[in-house]
C-alpha cells in the first residue's frame, strides 16, 4: 500500500488525508490516503490544484423515474431488456435520471439485502444491459453500505472466521446497553451466530438477514470504495447511499448521524467527483427533516437529499383539503447551499414515512391520516423505540389507491383530478422531480403480492406484465392511460421553463387553506420570467378575488401554461376542483 504511485492534485490528498485522520486516529492516513485515490484515478481533468470543478449537475430538464429492474415483465425477454424498450417507446427521454433499484443477486427485502456487490441478478440481466441504460439516462444505483445479505461471501467467511469477511460486521456484548439505538424495525437488534472462536453477536439494524458492516475496520471502507469503481466503470452516475444515516456504531448512542457518518459522506462525495465531477450522491435518511438537512452538510456532503416531509404533507393535504400544514412547511423550508438541491417525490418503493413529520401532525392529525389509509387497503408498518410499543413508521399502499377519496367523502370522486394535482404541485416545487413508476402508471395496490411475500411494502411493488401494461396504456378509457398521458405531458411543459430550475427561488403564498400557491423565479441573471403556481386542494370550484392574489400578480394578465388557455388576473379567478394553473405573465400590470 505504500509503494503507490499517485497523479492526483495535492489538494485532492489533502483533502482525502484530512477525512480519514478523523475517521481512523492512529491509523497510517498516508497510506490509507494513497489506497483511497487510487481507486478513482485518472482523476478527471477539470479538477486542478484548486480542487474546483464548475460543471452544471443539474438544471429544469432533470426529472427521475424510480423502478425496479423487474417492474415491467414478458415471455422470453429479460427484464432489464423490457425496461429499456419500455423507456424509449413510452418515455422517450422524458426522465434524464432512471434510478433502477438494487439489481444484484439479494436474499431479501427486494434486493436490499445483497449478497454480491459485483453481479447483476442474472434474472434481470447482466451489466452490459445497465451500460444501455445508462447510454440514454443519468443511471442512478444503490450503493447498500450499512449492512450486506447474511448470504453474502464477507459473512460466510465471518462465520468460518476467514478473510475477507472476518472482520467486517458489528460484533457487541448482548450485555451491552443498546437502549438509545435508534432503528425503524421492530426485530431483535442483535443476532447469534457459531463461528470457530465461539458464539459471536452480530448487529442488525434492519433485520437479521441483513447484518451490520464494521466501517470502523478501514478495509470495509476500502472494500466500498472499489464497489463505486466498478459502478462508475459500469455507467452510474448517482449514487443513493442507502441507510447510510445507521452506517456508524458507538454503544451507549443512538447510532444515528454519528460524525464519522457525515465524514465517511464527505469523503466519497470528494472521490467520486475528483473521477467524475458529474456524479452525484443522494442520502436516503428518512428521518425528521432537521435531521435530513444535515447530511447536505456544508456544501460538502450530498449533493441532494430527499424530500422526505413531502410526501406525508401532501397526502395528508389531499385528503383534508386543508393547505395550511403543507403552507406553513413550505414557508419555513430553508435555502438550499449552492450545488445542492432536494428530490422532491410523492411515493417510491418504500412506504410514505410518518416520522418525518412527526414534529407537524398532531396525534389526531396523524391518527385520521392512518385510519383513512387503512380503509383504502393500506397497511401501517411500526418501528420499536424506548416505550415498547409499536410507533407508526410508515404507510403502505399504493398512491393510486392512497387518493381513492378524503376524511369527508370516501368515494372514487375525483380521484384522478386529485392524484394529479398532488403531482402537479409536486412538479412544481424547487428541487428535482421523481416519480415512481407504479404512480406513473396508477397501479393499484397488490394485495397478492403483499399476502405472498408477507410484506406490507410489497403492495405497492406490483410486476406489471408487460403485454397487459401496454394494453392498458393503449385503452383511452382506462385510468392508467389518462394517468399516464396526463403526467407526460405535465412533464414536458415543465420541462421547458426555466422557472423550473431546481436552483431557482420559490416564494410560498397564503391564499386560503383551499389553495396551495407558490411562485418560482429564475435568478436575477436570467430573462426567462416567473411562473406562478396555484392549486385547489378541494373538491369544490374556488373563487379567488384579484385583492387575495400576490402582489405581483393581482394586475396583469396570463397565459397557463397547463390548460395554455388565457387568465385574466385582474378579475375573479375560477377553478375547478382540483384544478391546478401554471401561470405566465403576458402583460405589465396596469398603471
Amino acid at each position: 500500500m505504500n509503494n503507490i504511485t499517485l497523479k492526483a492534485p495535492a489538494c485532492l490528498f489533502d483533502r482525502v488525508k484530512a477525512h480519514l485522520e478523523i475517521i481512523y486516529p492512529g491509523q497510517d492516513a498516508d497510506a490509507l490516503t494513497r489506497k483511497a485515490i487510487a481507486f478513482f484515478e485518472p482523476i478527471h481533468e477539470t479538477l486542478d490544484d484548486g480542487c474546483v470543478s464548475a460543471i452544471p449537475l443539474w438544471s429544469e430538464k432533470d426529472i427521475a423515474l424510480l423502478t425496479y429492474g423487474n417492474s415491467l415483465v414478458e415471455e422470453e425477454t429479460l427484464p432489464l431488456e423490457t425496461l429499456d424498450r419500455f423507456l424509449k417507446k413510452y418515455t422517450q427521454d422524458r426522465f434524464s435520471i432512471v434510478h433502477i433499484l438494487p439489481f444484484f443477486p439479494y436474499s431479501s427485502d427486494d434486493g436490499f439485502a445483497v449478497m454480491d456487490y459485483y453481479t447483476v441478478n442474472p434474472s434481470l440481466g447482466d451489466w452490459k444491459d445497465i451500460r444501455k441504460i445508462a447510454g440514454h439516462c443519468r443511471l442512478m444505483a444503490d450503493l447498500v453500505v450499512n449492512h450486506t445479505s447474511s448470504r453474502s461471501r464477507w459473512f460466510e467467511n465471518f462465520k468460518k472466521s476467514i478473510h475477507p469477511g472476518k472482520d467486517y460486521y458489528v460484533t457487541v456484548d448482548p450485555q451491552s446497553d443498546l437502549s438509545q439505538v435508534i432503528r425503524p424495525r421492530t426485530t431483535p437488534l442483535v443476532r447469534e451466530v457459531a463461528t470457530p472462536d465461539g458464539p459471536r453477536h452480530v448487529w442488525c439494524t434492519f433485520g437479521h438477514d441483513q447484518v451490520d458492516l464494521n466501517f470502523k475496520n478501514p478495509d470495509v471502507l476500502m472494500e466500498f470504495l472499489a464497489i463505486i469503481r466498478h459502478y462508475l466503470d459500469n455507467g452510474v452516475e448517482v449514487f443513493r447511499l442507502d441507510a447510510v444515516a445507521f452506517l456508524w456504531k458507538e454503544v451507549c448512542t443512538t447510532c444515528l448521524h454519528l460524525g464519522q457518518t457525515h465524514k465517511i459522506v464527505k469523503l466519497m462525495r470528494t472521490l467520486i467527483q475528483a473521477h467524475n465531477p458529474r456524479a452525484i450522491i443522494i442520502t436516503e435518511t428518512n428521518v425528521p427533516a432537521r435531521e435530513n438537512i444535515s447530511y447536505f452538510g456544508i456544501g460538502d456532503e450530498a449533493q441532494i437529499i430527499y424530500n422526505f416531509p413531502l410526501p406525508p404533507f401532501l397526502l395528508n393535504t389531499m385528503i383534508t383539503g386543508n393547505s395550511k400544514g403543507i403552507t406553513d412547511w413550505l414557508k419555513t423550508m430553508p435555502d438550499t447551499m449552492e450545488s445542492t438541491t432536494c428530490l422532491n417525490f410523492i411515493a417510491s418503493h418504500d412506504g410514505i414515512g410518518l416520522r418525518p413529520v412527526e414534529d407537524y401532525f398532531s396525534r389526531q392529525e396523524m391518527t385520521q391520516l392512518i385510519d383513512l389509509m387503512k380503509a383504502f387497503g393500506g397497511k401501517i408498518s411500526t418501528r420499536a423505540l424506548n416505550d415498547h410499543k409499536d410507533n407508526p413508521y410508515e404507510i403502505n399502499i399504493s398512491l393510486w389507491d392512497a387518493m381513492k377519496g378524503t376524511i369527508h367523502c370516501r368515494e372514487t370522486n375525483f380521484q384522478i383530478e386529485r392524484f394529479i394535482c398532488a403531482h402537479t404541485i409536486m412538479l412544481g416545487l424547487k428541487g428535482i422531480p421523481a416519480i415512481y413508476i407504479h404512480s406513473l402508471l396508477g397501479t393499484e395496490n397488490d394485495y397478492e403480492r403483499r399476502e405472498n411475500l408477507q410484506s406490507n411494502r410489497a403492495v405497492n411493488r406490483h410486476i406489471w406484465n408487460y403485454p397487459d401494461l401496454c394494453e392498458k396504456l393503449a385503452d383511452p378509457d382506462a385510468h392508467h392511460h389518462q394517468v399516464f398521458s396526463t403526467l407526460c405531458a405535465l412533464v414536458d411543459k415543465r420541462k421547458q421553463q426555466q422557472a423550473f430550475h431546481p436552483d431557482a427561488g420559490q416564494t410560498t403564498f397564503n391564499i386560503n387553506r383551499k389553495i396551495v400557491a407558490f411562485q418560482r423565479r429564475p435568478d436575477k441573471e436570467s430573462n426567462a420570467p416567473a411562473l406562478f403556481c396555484i392549486h385547489n386542494i378541494t373538491n369544490q370550484a374556488v373563487t379567488i378575488p384579484p385583492n387575495d392574489l400576490p402582489e405581483p400578480w393581482r394586475q396583469a394578465g396570463g397565459v397557463d401554461l397547463i390548460s395554455e388557455n388565457p387568465v385574466q388576473l385582474d378579475t375573479d379567478l375560477n377553478l375547478t376542483p382540483y384544478q391546478s394553473m401554471w401561470i405566465k405573465k403576458t402583460a405589465t400590470p396596469k398603471s
